[in-house]
């Protein structure tokens, strides 16, 4: 599973559909793999931040390509990228102990 692959299952929720996308129950659409580039494109990267926000994480941006999720920072070239990462951070932390906060938040 590749980065955005893991944040658009793990934290929008979005299941994967076939190998080239993603389908969204919460909105009954698909989403192939080119129409969400949250790396490159910072409307993308802000869907990302405002789940996080429902999820209950504060989202503090530090500078120009630095960002935090509560206490997950991240940076990149580009805000959104520095987003992307921050995220693709919570969901690595997620993924090894189960039982932690932030995979509690995440499930």
């Amino acid at each position: 599973m590749n980065k955005i692959d893991s944040i658009a299952r793990r934290i929008l929720g979005w299941k994967l559909n076939r190998w080239d996308r993603w389908f969204d129950y919460e909105k009954g659409v698909f989403i192939h793999e080119s129409d969400f580039q949250p790396e490159d494109n910072i409307d993308h990267a802000m869907l990302i931040v405002e789940r996080l926000k429902e999820l209950g994480f504060t989202y503090t941006r530090k500078d120009f390509s630095k960002i935090c999720f509560n206490d997950i920072c991240a940076s990149g070239e580009t805000l959104a990228q520095a987003i992307t990462n921050a995220a693709y951070s919570i969901v690595e932390l997620s993924s090894i102990p189960d039982n932690t906060r932030i995979a509690q938040k995440l499930c």
